[in-house]
């Protein structure tokens, strides 16, 4: 009794390794019809967005020209990942224009890290900053280091976005006394480019100032009628960088979905092959026992 007590105590204290064995027949055919399945998402996403991304470049197309005079004010924009904040006043507010749903690659999180480095370099020089998060998928990135520095959010936006929408953006972001806005997008190349960017707006207090030479400020004297001119031309910017932006998200998507269904097609090419290979293999035994049966009765 106390030998086989001291035997099962040995093997209690052996560690137990798992033994795992190849997938049958069945859960192979189980994991290549879920394959199968998850490729038909991926090819109806891609047709999807390709659809979207025709009319979010059409509409791009008809945003550059309205925003034309808006950019010959505030300068063309500068690509993120180089941005210097040395140039950068001493109170900002950044706006990074994000995505409201998940699936588009890296236009989210790319966007997101480059815009986290800007914020931190304006730390380390001692600058104010706030910022106004637009989309759901930037919230919940920066939310979990920089949620101090929140001061709002725009989500679940109804798309396609239109005028009235960044208006509303620009007014709530001008509520606040800003030496400079940021506007953080990703600016559309072509199909399979886009560049993180940010657009810099400073507000122009002088009716003397050389932007303002192609226009008539009535009343010159007047600080609201440059404070209008400063939001109109924010909410200008906003809006061509909303539709590069939204372009840039769709033909991201697209991509990723062609090549979410090229992975699953290679892996349903793998899951065949290993499904024939297991069916071979009992075939081959199943004929093994027949043929030894048959010489045993032989015998």
């Amino acid at each position: 009794m106390r030998s086989s007590l001291r035997v099962s105590k040995t093997l209690l204290s052996r560690p137990q390794v798992q033994i795992r064995s190849m997938a049958t027949e069945k859960q192979l055919r189980e994991r290549m019809v879920g394959t199968q399945n998850i490729e038909k998402i991926t090819k109806s996403m891609k047709m999807v967005s390709a659809a979207k991304l025709r009319g979010d470049q059409n509409r791009l197309a008809a945003a550059i020209p309205f925003s034309r005079w808006a950019g010959e004010i505030t300068g063309a924009p500068q690509e993120l990942e180089n941005i210097s904040t040395a140039d950068f006043p001493q109170k900002n507010l950044i706006i990074p224009l994000t995505t409201d749903k998940g699936l588009c690659g890296g236009v989210n999180s790319i966007l997101s890290r480059q815009t986290m480095t800007m914020m931190r370099s304006l730390e380390s020089e001692g600058k104010e900053y706030d910022v106004y998060i637009v989309g759901e998928k930037g919230r919940a990135i920066m939310n979990r280091a920089y949620s101090s520095k929140i001061v709002a959010t725009a989500t679940d936006r109804a798309a396609p976005y239109n005028f009235e929408m960044v208006s509303a953006i620009a007014e709530l972001a001008l509520s606040g006394e800003y030496d400079a806005v940021h506007i953080v997008y990703n600016n559309f190349k072509s199909a399979i480019a886009y560049i993180p960017s940010v657009k810099s707006i400073t507000p122009i207090l002088d009716p003397a100032s050389e932007a303002l030479y192609s226009y008539e400020v009535e009343p010159e004297n007047d600080p609201d009628t440059l404070r209008n001119f400063y939001e109109y031309t924010l909410a200008t910017q906003l809006y061509h960088s909303t539709m590069d932006n939204a372009t840039s998200e769709q033909s991201s998507r697209m991509n990723a979905m062609e090549n979410a269904s090229k992975n699953a097609a290679e892996q349903i090419a793998k899951l065949t092959l290993q499904y024939n290979r297991a069916r071979q293999a009992r075939i081959t035994t199943e004929l093994i026992e027949i043929i030894s049966g048959a010489a045993a009765l032989e015998k």
